[in-house]
């Protein structure tokens, strides 16, 4: 499965890991302007990686702490309209259950990015349930009825 990651945010709990995801974006769209926006507790590496044009936009957020994400909620629904998640799967799979009921929190749309030995990256959707509450960066919900992924971003299968 392959996703277009337009106005996605990257977990950024890894340094090296989301540079090699960002480089390896924009290696792959042509090298078209950045949309991902990212977010950790690195805002050095982050503010690089925005000079560098590997991301559109970078937030602190400390993902430990529940006060730090909502801040960060506050901040994307009032200047992004966030399509999705990404999560490194590693990092997803030792957290514990707060971080990761804090993960699940972000977003219903969440997929766990894996690298592969050959440097790409496969995408897996989280299917853990989502919890829409003040940790949520999706500004409002869809209207009853209607698919949430659908409405919120663009999928390509591949």
């Amino acid at each position: 499965m392959s996703i277009k990651p337009d106005n996605f945010l990257l977990v950024d709990s890894n340094s090296e890991f989301s540079r090699d995801y960002a480089e390896y974006l924009r290696k792959h769209t042509s090298n078209q302007k950045s949309q991902l926006i990212a977010a950790g507790d690195n805002t050095r590496h982050l503010l690089k990686m925005m000079f560098d044009e590997l991301i559109k936009d970078y937030s602190y957020c400390d993902f430990a702490n529940e006060i730090s994400v909502s801040e960060l909620a506050s901040y994307l629904n009032e200047h992004h309209n966030i399509c999705g998640v990404l999560i490194s799967s590693l990092d997803y799979h030792l957290a514990s259950k707060e971080q990761q009921f804090i993960f699940n929190s972000l977003h219903p749309i969440r997929y766990l990015l894996d690298q592969q030995e050959d440097g790409s990256f496969m995408y897996q959707k989280l299917t853990d349930k989502a919890n829409i509450n003040h940790l949520s960066c999706h500004g409002a919900l869809s209207n009853v009825g209607e698919d949430i992924e659908a409405s919120l971003c663009k999928l390509e299968t591949g």
